[in-house]
Order: structure tokens, then sequence, then C-alpha cells
């Protein structure tokens, strides 16, 4: 018998996914029907992805389903085909680094995470670092609080 156990992708590296169980990190590979079962994704297994995962009899861990997410966040697939692909699933908080200076974040980038992350529901916070730095632009601060 196989034994089956559940856990969190911590990494996905090409075919090979870490998944945490229990504190311990255990390296699986994704089972083809997965892989074929029609998703509009590049990737069907994504970090933060609760899976049930099997023990085999040559030792090697296979993630055998994905549990259901309770959110994700994705962008467009780069080769511009209809697929999306999807960057993190089971978000709990999204955290956007952005500065003032040294560089600019654009507004523009802001606006399409703070849109993306609300249109998945996913709380989202920006952290405003180089602040200081700012101190030599005050129009850009007044421009980022206003």
């Amino acid at each position: 018998m196989n034994t089956e156990i559940r856990g969190v992708v911590t990494r996905a590296t090409g075919s090979w996914y870490d998944v945490l169980h229990e504190g311990r990190t255990i390296a699986c590979r994704i089972r083809g029907r997965i892989r074929l079962k029609g998703l509009r994704s590049t990737n069907p297994v994504v970090v933060g992805d609760e899976v049930v995962c099997t023990e085999g009899g040559d030792g090697e861990w296979v993630i055998e389903r994905i549990l259901p997410r309770r959110n994700y966040i994705i962008r467009r697939a780069s080769n511009l085909s209809k697929e999306s692909h999807i960057i993190a699933a089971n978000i709990d908080q999204a955290l956007l680094v952005a500065t003032l200076s040294q560089p600019v974040t654009a507004p523009e980038f802001l606006d399409r995470f703070l849109a993306t992350c609300e249109a998945y529901k996913i709380p989202a916070t920006i952290l405003l670092a180089k602040y200081d730095l700012a101190a030599a632009d005050p129009e850009a601060a007044a421009a980022f609080h206003a």
C-alpha cells in the first residue's frame, strides 16, 4: 500500500516540486494525468497549492491531486497564447515593495498589481522602500500620497 500525505508546495522548479509536510520538505514529481487535465494554465501546480502525494514502491514521491484553491494570482502567459500563468495560490497577504526613486516604481505597475489583488480577493500592502531618498524629491512623495 502506498503512503499518502497532504502538504503545501513551497517550491516549483521544472518537473520537481518541494512539498512541506509536518515540518519536513519532500521532493515530488507530478502525476502525468494532472498535467494532461486540459487546464488552461502553463503550470498546473504552483507554490501555495495544497496537494496530496503518494510514495511509490521506488521511494519516489508523486503529487496525485491538487486540493481546491482559496485564491490565486495570475498573469497572461508570455507566449501570448490564451493560457494563463498562475503565480501562486492560497495567498494570505500580498506585499509589494515600491520605491519613489533609484529606481522609480511605475504607478501603472502599482495600479495593475492592486487591481489584480482586488480581482482575486487577495489582501495587498505596499511597502515603500528608500523613502529617505524622497527628501530630495518632495513632489514625488506628495504625488505618491495623493
